[in-house]
């Protein structure tokens, strides 16, 4: 993995924070998207869980949404698995007991399933 090279310098202040959070708003808005409507709130299960579909998508263990075929992109699986490995490497000590059981056992799936689909082909 490679590590980060942003210095502070590369840091946006506090108020070009501000100003890009006001901006994506406002884009949000002119896209169509309304503060309004809510969407389910996302937890760290669910966005693991949600990470995890690309690895599975990318092994041909799902359909691809868009031609309903499964597909096999090694490069793309490994890619995802490694993300997810990324994740548990920086909230190490960070998450719940389940979240931690759970991040674990997705990447011990996925990495076997991995192994399994590149001995097959």
């Amino acid at each position: 993995m490679t590590e980060d090279k942003s210095g502070p310098e590369d840091t946006p202040t506090t108020e070009e924070t501000l100003a890009s959070q006001e901006a994506y708003d406002e884009a949000a808005q002119r896209c169509g998207v309304r503060g309004d409507v809510s969407l389910p709130p996302i937890y760290f299960p669910t966005f693991v869980l949600s990470l995890s579909q690309a690895a599975l998508l990318h092994l041909g263990e799902i359909d691809d949404p868009e031609t309903g075929r499964k597909e096999v992109n090694f490069l793309l699986a490994r890619q995802s698995v490694d993300l997810l490995s990324m994740l548990q490497e920086k909230t190490r000590g960070n998450l719940t007991e389940n979240e931690h059981k759970l991040l674990e056992n997705l990447l011990y799936d996925l990495r076997m399933k991995y192994v399994a689909k590149c001995k097959g082909s």
